[in-house]
């Protein structure tokens, strides 16, 4: 049996990617290592922020847009709740060039893609962010972005809804299954895995930072980097009230590189604060998966309690994930430098999941029609110096 395609790694990008084959072909197959969703990559912790005006830059936000469509066909079909637009709040100082997800100007481009695309928003001033939102410690040069239709999606549940619903549609997935090489054949290419061999015309990468062992032997081997970040869940249990969604926002502080989310589920659960750190690069095998008193105690201190009211020191659970980088922050949609029927897709650089509905739909249309009217000449390795 030779299939359609074959997606390797079944988080973000390939859940999605599998369940758009499986709109057009039944012939198709999902492996990954674990046993998706899992909490060892870089899609989990119950919540990932999406917004559609894109302050990594305005041709995101077509991505960003096609991907609340499609959230929105998942939850028709599944009847359960993926997304939560429960707005948005970015705040940063006017003009910064302070650097996020690898870009400078995140405050100002998310303005612009806004204005451009007729994203509905407002511009609040100092005193207007004061009084609305109570619950931060503004800094006097601060000003505000609010997109009403921002929020969060949960990732665990999406990576189940379309990995549930590629397997209604015929599609087979195989869990627990690790793919060990892959050689090309005069059909397509044959996948290794730890349990047998697959033949398949088309083979979609979506491994996450395991993608570096894909690009190791090709001039492109030193291109992305991984890193190590953690997220927080900290106290709000007397303040509950003032933090639930319909009162707090998702927020992203962009001059001090942190965002969060509202508290989600009961009282005691806490609330989700992450700062982004780029100091050290680490890989899947060698990350240090747990998270120190000291780390902990240095976030509340240098980071929280600067900038909240309300929040408490007391730490109720955290989670190590992995950013995998490019240089300048953009994602990598190309085939594989030396194989014409392999195609990767990784490298969400810190601000992935919003975009990854969009992401596999073009990835499932480069692999059956190859062509997509998708604009992907930014995420080519062509676009990035090596």
């Amino acid at each position: 049996m030779v299939f359609d395609a074959i997606v390797v790694g079944l988080g973000a990008m390939g859940s999605a990617t599998l369940y758009q084959l499986s709109r057009q072909t039944p012939n198709v197959l999902g492996l990954d290592q674990f046993n998706p969703p899992h909490t060892l990559g870089s899609t989990h912790g119950d919540s990932r922020i999406t917004r559609q005006a894109i302050g990594e830059g305005s041709y995101f936000v077509p991505l960003a847009l096609r991907s609340y469509a499609i959230w929105q066909e998942l939850e028709e079909q599944t009847g359960q709740q993926l997304i939560t637009k429960n707005g948005g709040l970015f705040v940063g100082r006017a003009n910064s060039d302070v650097q996020m997800h690898n870009k400078p100007g995140f405050l100002s481009t998310t303005i612009l893609a806004a204005e451009q695309y007729t994203i509905a928003h407002r511009l609040l001033d100092n005193r207007t962010l004061c009084n609305e939102f109570p619950q931060f410690r503004f800094q006097d040069d601060d000003i505000g972005y609010y997109e009403v239709n921002a929020g969060f999606l949960n990732p665990e549940r999406c990576i189940s809804a379309q990995l549930n619903q590629a397997s209604q549609n015929g599609a087979t997935v195989r869990s627990n299954e690790r793919m060990l090489s892959f050689t090309e054949t005069s059909n397509g290419i044959l996948v290794h895995t730890n349990v047998g061999e697959y033949s398949t015309k088309k083979l979609i990468l979506t491994t996450g930072p395991w993608v570096t062992d894909s690009l190791a032997d090709t001039p492109y081997r030193n291109l992305l980097k991984v890193y190590r970040q953690v997220q927080y869940w900290f106290d709000v249990e007397e303040n509950y009230h003032l933090f639930m969604p319909d009162r707090f926002p998702v927020f992203i502080l962009s001059d001090r590189d942190m965002y969060g989310f509202p508290a989600i589920g009961n009282s005691g659960d806490g609330i989700k604060i992450a700062m982004e750190t780029y100091q050290q690069t680490t890989s899947p095998e060698s990350i240090n998966r747990t998270v120190s008193e000291a780390e902990t105690r240095s976030m509340y201190e240098q980071c929280v309690a600067p900038n909240f009211v309300g929040i408490g020191p007391k730490c109720v659970k955290s989670a190590v994930c992995m950013y995998t980088m490019t240089p300048n922050g953009d994602f990598l949609i190309d085939y594989h430098p030396a194989h014409k029927n392999v195609l990767i897709a990784s490298a969400c650089s810190g601000h992935g999941f919003k975009h990854s509905a969009a992401v596999g739909q073009i990835l499932a249309e480069l692999a059956i029609q190859e062509r997509t009217d998708f604009d992907i000449k930014p995420f080519s390795l062509t676009h990035f110096n090596t």
